[in-house]
């Protein structure tokens, strides 16, 4: 009895052993993973030079990366900081906040915006439905107090070339959950979409950016979009406005061509056949009908009144700002996160707000609100031109 118990204690110790092992080799690869994505955002996507300034905005649940971008910031001569939201504040906030407090931006958030050289965001929320029970009447009061007064200026210096930005993700347990995978399922898609797994990222994402630029090249100087399919019959102008090539740059990863139609143009009717994420809020069968670029009528099988209601957040609300492309065909499926989910190749999606002046977008809104439209079996026409079929490019 006493041998038997010698050996079921053995065969216990060798296999938490043997676990911790294969669990070294696991983070030891995650941490060179890491190590690579900071290389990329710091030497490719943001370009950092010495004695540049550099934010990193981010929550706890980005550790890992976030160290890994500011010891490759500091190796390029760069001086990070490190600015960290905690899990809950926002939720503290909404529930607690006065009216006055909603409306006040903090001075150090505004010097940040105007002064710093470069901003990545690294998004990690430990809870994606954080502010679903919140008044979105108190989400719209903060958020354009915040544009008015401190992320307007942002935007404005990233226009003009005097900062730059990058938004990136990390995997967390909340947007494993959303993806309906497993953890570390979820990670390896990240990674995946990331090209992180490629002998030579760089390389890689160069050879992207070329393709994509080509797309942009041909479609800068024509003047009429049309999109047709079972979720989508709509008509507008891109005259005098620019493709613009998101290649890992602005975004990691990229995999996109973006553009501001013409404002007043857009008419018809559009299905969006995925879910649709705002505010940590989630509307389903969201359909659109525009008149003269304007939403008119708004549908949803789910959450039609926070759609009314962000809708009607300004008088720019219910304008069009983007026009996107997804050409990232390595991103088979929806995960509820729109920084991959815009980019799957195969898909259109529409942002209703703040357009891009870098386009020639000149509608400004305190919302800019990506929705996401399967094009499977749609096509796209420009200029009389067949230019997209059944979610392909067509001769390019």
């Amino acid at each position: 009895m006493k041998k038997i118990s010698i050996r079921i204690l053995l065969l216990c110790f060798f296999c938490i052993v043997f676990e911790r092992q294969i669990l070294a080799q696991s983070n030891s690869t995650f941490y060179a993973l890491y190590d690579k994505w900071a290389n990329m955002i710091v030497n490719y996507s943001l370009n950092l030079q010495q004695g540049e300034t550099l934010l990193i905005e981010t929550t706890p649940l980005s550790q890992e990366l976030c160290l890994s971008v500011y010891k490759e910031a500091l190796k390029a001569g760069a001086h990070p900081y490190i600015s960290i939201e905690l899990p809950g504040m926002k939720e503290i906030f909404f529930e607690t906040a006065t009216d006055s407090q909603l409306i006040y931006v903090s001075p150090v958030h505004k010097f940040l915006f105007e002064n710093f050289d470069a901003n990545l965001y690294i998004h990690s929320p430990a809870n994606t439905r954080s502010l679903t029970n919140i008044d979105p009447k108190r989400l719209q009061t903060a958020n354009k107090a915040f544009m008015d007064k401190a992320k307007g200026c942002l935007y404005s210096r990233i226009f003009n070339k005097q900062m730059k930005y990058c938004y990136t993700s990390f995997p967390t347990q909340a947007l494993a959950q959303e993806a309906d995978m497993g953890f570390e399922e979820y990670k390896m898609f990240v990674y995946e979409s990331c090209r992180l797994n490629e002998p030579n990222i760089r390389e890689c994402w160069e050879k992207i950016s070329r393709s994509q630029e080509e797309l942009c090249e041909w479609l800068n100087g024509k003047s009429e979009v049309i999109l047709r399919g079972p979720n989508i019959d709509l008509q507008m102008s891109i005259k005098n406005r620019l493709f613009l090539n998101d290649d890992g740059k602005f975004n990691f990863p990229g995999g996109e061509i973006y553009t501001s139609p013409v404002e007043n143009s857009i008419n018809g009717w559009v299905r969006f056949s995925y879910p649709a994420i705002y505010k940590n809020r989630e509307i389903i069968d969201i359909e659109l009908w525009f008149e003269n670029g304007k939403v008119v009528k708004e549908k949803a099988s789910k959450g039609q009144d926070f759609l009314t209601e962000i809708l009607n957040t300004d008088k720019s609300s219910r304008i069009v700002g983007e026009l996107g492309i997804g050409t990232n065909y390595d991103i088979k499926r929806f995960t509820k996160n729109m920084l991959f989910d815009e980019k799957i190749g195969g898909t259109i999606h529409i942002a209703i707000g703040t357009g891009f002046p870098e386009c020639g977008g000149k509608n400004k809104s305190a919302i800019h609100w990506d929705m996401l439209c399967d094009m499977s079996e749609g096509e796209i026409i420009v200029d009389g031109e067949l230019f997209y079929k059944n979610g392909e490019f067509i001769n390019y």
